[in-house]
């Protein structure tokens, strides 16, 4: 009796997908690696070249990637790792700029608010601004409340306001900046030869005004002046040029303090040594 054949099995055509799959993995590991090894953060670098090494090992490399290079994809968009710039270093919003640069200026915030509070009027009537920047807390005073046009006499209606800024200063140990400002008309008479000129006359006043009335030691003042060189508004129009000509009143920062003259002896109130 003839043995009756069995028929052939069926052949797996898709067996080179499982070779193929081992070599894009150990492909995908090299690249890695290399991408490791040319960052600076070289502990990183190990980081990722240990966890590249156990996920071979436990078959876990896709997971393990993604929680060192930040985070996986899904179906809502990239994942965390899309998001990030070489290094995986995530690019900080806006947001988060601005309350870094602020943190420092944490010492001047309450007397921002104070002031802002005291000077309402004067704020409100556009005679001063108050900013916190970078470099410390600015107090704008705009020449046409404070100053006659072309001269460096501070109006005496204004001393009440200047006072409320001295009472601020004298409750901290920072350092004070007077900036004096102008447009860049010119100006020339027996008094001035420039904007030069009473830009630096403008702060000399402001600074005998705070130590001579008001008792801020000398020692913690600066003066300056600018002339028309660092504008806060276009000088085409009359309202730009009349929000140029200014006397800032600059709280320093810790930041702002890096531009002035190094101290020899620390700054002690204005009190003799033994």
């Amino acid at each position: 009796m003839a043995r009756k054949k069995t028929p052939p099995g069926h052949s797996n055509h898709e067996r080179w997908l499982i070779s193929y799959a081992d070599f894009i993995t150990l492909l995908f590991a090299l690249f890695v690696v290399m991408f490791a090894s040319s960052q600076t953060d070289r502990g990183k670098a190990r980081q990722i070249s240990e966890s590249v090494r156990r996920a071979l090992e436990e078959n876990q490399f896709a997971s393990a990637l993604n929680g060192i290079l930040g985070g996986t994809a899904d179906r809502k968009g990239p994942g965390n790792a899309m998001r990030k710039g070489p290094g995986g270093a995530r690019k900080a919003s806006p947001a988060a700029d601005k309350e870094r640069m602020q943190g420092p200026l944490t010492e001047l915030r309450p007397s921002l608010e104070a002031l802002t509070r005291e000077l309402k009027e004067e704020i409100a009537g556009g005679q001063m601004k108050l900013e916190l920047q970078k470099r410390g807390l600015v107090v704008s005073l705009q020449q046409a409340a404070f100053f006659p046009s072309g001269e460096e006499r501070i109006d005496p209606s204004k001393f009440a306001a200047i006072g409320k800024v001295a009472e601020s200063i004298q409750k901290l140990p920072n350092p004070v900046r007077l900036e004096g400002h102008t447009d860049p008309m010119p100006i020339h008479n027996a008094r001035y030869r420039g904007n030069w000129d009473l830009s630096a006359a403008r702060s000399i006043a402001m600074l005998e005004l705070l130590s001579g009335r008001f008792g801020v030691p000398r020692q913690r003042l600066a003066i300056a002046g600018y002339a028309d060189t660092a504008p806060v508004a276009a000088n085409d129009t009359e309202l730009g040029r009349a929000r140029n000509r200014r006397v800032d009143i600059v709280i320093l920062s810790e930041q702002g303090v890096k531009s002035e003259p190094p101290r020899a002896v620390p700054y002690n109130g204005g009190k003799s040594t033994p």
